[in-house]
């Protein structure tokens, strides 16, 4: 018995077996085929061309702000190896599309991100090294259609203030000055949902130009809202004297949180005072065009706007020819905040940004950005993403200097610079903005942060307290006071 139980045993032993290698063979021919299957060719029509509609031809059309269209096959063709690169380039100086936020780190929603996820990448860089073949005409999708270059991307502007208008010089030096008032010619106070500014100029549209500051002169403006001799309440109320958030070429528009728009009081002027202009290589005449988009009256706002200006621009020591030079800048939140937008600023030799957040021992890094002196963009995180930070958080900024060759941005890579006004000086600073919240109302927005969580395995960064135990209400004694 046990002889026939151990031939019965043997014979199972070598059916396994051959089954196993004879799965095992099927499964690595699959495999090898599969390998040895070529992908499919990526076409223009097909593949690339919905993600220049997506991603690129808001700026890469006929009027739009890049020195080239890329509507058609035609169009896109000759540049296929440069598409490659500068979307390859992800984050880095130089990236297409324009948004450096890197994705392998920190916080990913926000709100008009146009950049493209690795697959598309991977996609674009397919197509160029088979040739670009353009594909059947019938794959090419519906043109996009664009609005005239006037329109606004707000949409219709409930007020448009224009500057002055200046002439600047096809050669000279760059020039910082004050532009003067422009009267609102509001004779009731309103709070704006939006604005927007864009230089308008006689800058022929077909400039061929290889930079966007090529085809302005305004590099930037800082302006804020007055009341001309006023300094009551409702002139000041919730509004500092640099109220608006700056304009900067490649910069783009500001949609204010539903919870804190921003006041334009009647009576008020846009006060101009601080602009810096540079020559473009041609005599250009040109003007500002600020357009602001108004809540309903009678909206009034839920959350005061919180001071997110941190920086160290002072401090700076940036020595010549040298790679990876850091900066840093704390600052301690004196109230609940919720950050609304992140905004790197530093000059020419910067190349990184990143924004901590330090709640005792739990260091987050929110986001790191690369960053690019010709394209200045805000980061406007989505609502149900943007960090909620407790009163106390310790906020810690991270700048990163190239001052090598590498870096193209430079001028001279022998200097030793510091702070000033100059692209080949230096600044450090996030020029993001964002509201400070009372203590219920940061309980309130925790808990709707919590309902989109499904358990307290999902870890939400810029959140440090969301599975922290909820405050419970202090009751109310007959005085009305709570109970200390």
């Amino acid at each position: 018995m046990k002889r026939a139980i151990s031939r019965w045993s043997i014979d199972l032993a070598f059916a396994a077996l051959a089954s196993s290698i004879l799965v095992s063979g099927v499964l690595t021919n699959a495999r090898v085929s599969a390998q040895a299957r070529p992908a499919r060719e990526a076409t223009f029509t097909k593949d690339i061309a919905p993600i220049l509609q997506r991603s690129c031809q808001e700026c890469h059309r006929p009027d739009g702000v890049a020195p080239m269209p890329l509507l058609t096959y035609a169009d896109a063709r000759p540049y296929a190896r440069s598409i490659k690169a500068r979307t390859a380039a992800r984050w880095q100086r130089g990236a297409m599309p324009p948004w450096f936020v890197e994705k392998n780190i920190g916080i990913q929603d926000f709100k008009n991100d146009p950049s493209l996820n690795d697959e598309e990448v991977a996609t674009i860089a397919r197509w160029v090294d088979s040739g670009a073949p353009q594909g059947d005409p019938a794959d090419m999708p519906a043109p996009r259609h664009f609005e005239s270059s006037d329109k606004w991307t707000i949409g219709e502007p409930d007020l448009v203030l224009k500057s002055v208008e200046i002439t600047v010089p096809a050669v000279g030096p760059d020039k910082w000055t004050d532009l003067g008032l422009i009267p609102s010619g509001l004779t009731e106070s309103r709070y704006a949902s939006a604005v927007e500014v864009r230089e308008v100029n006689d800058v022929p549209a077909g400039n061929n130009s290889n930079t966007v500051g090529g085809r302005f002169v305004f590099h930037h403006m800082t302006y804020s809202s007055v009341v001309p001799g006023d300094n009551s309440a409702e002139a000041v109320v919730d509004e500092g004297p640099t109220s608006w958030p700056i304009h900067e070429v490649g910069r783009n528009a500001d949609v204010f949180p539903p919870e804190s728009g921003r006041l334009l009081a009647a009576g008020s002027s846009l006060s101009l005072g601080a602009g810096h202009i540079h020559s473009n290589g041609r005599l250009t005449k040109s003007h500002l065009e600020f357009a602001f988009k108004f809540f309903p009256k009678g909206y009034k706002p839920l959350y005061k706007r919180a001071s997110m200006s941190i920086g160290n621009s002072i401090d700076i020591d940036a020595r010549p020819n040298q790679a990876n030079q850091e900066l840093h800048a704390y600052g301690v939140l004196q109230e609940n905040t919720k950050i609304v937008t992140f905004e790197p600023h530093m000059h020419a030799a910067g190349v990184r940004m990143c924004l901590e957040a330090i709640w005792g021992d739990d260091i987050q890094t929110l986001n790191c950005v690369g960053y690019d002196h010709n394209w200045v963009k805000q980061y406007v995180y989505a609502d149900n993403a943007a960090p909620l930070l407790p009163k106390g958080t310790i906020v810690h900024l991270i700048g990163t200097l190239d001052t090598t060759a590498a870096n193209k941005n430079m001028a001279d890579v022998r200097n030793w610079s510091g702070d000033g006004r100059r692209s080949i000086s230096q600044m450090f600073s996030n020029l993001g903005y964002a509201v400070s919240l009372s203590d219920a109302d940061f309980q309130n927005e925790m808990a709707k942060r919590r309902a989109n969580m499904k358990s307290r395995n999902q870890y939400d960064i810029g959140c440090p307290l969301c599975w922290a135990p909820p405050v419970p209400p202090r009751p109310i004694t007959t005085s009305g006071q709570g109970q200390q």
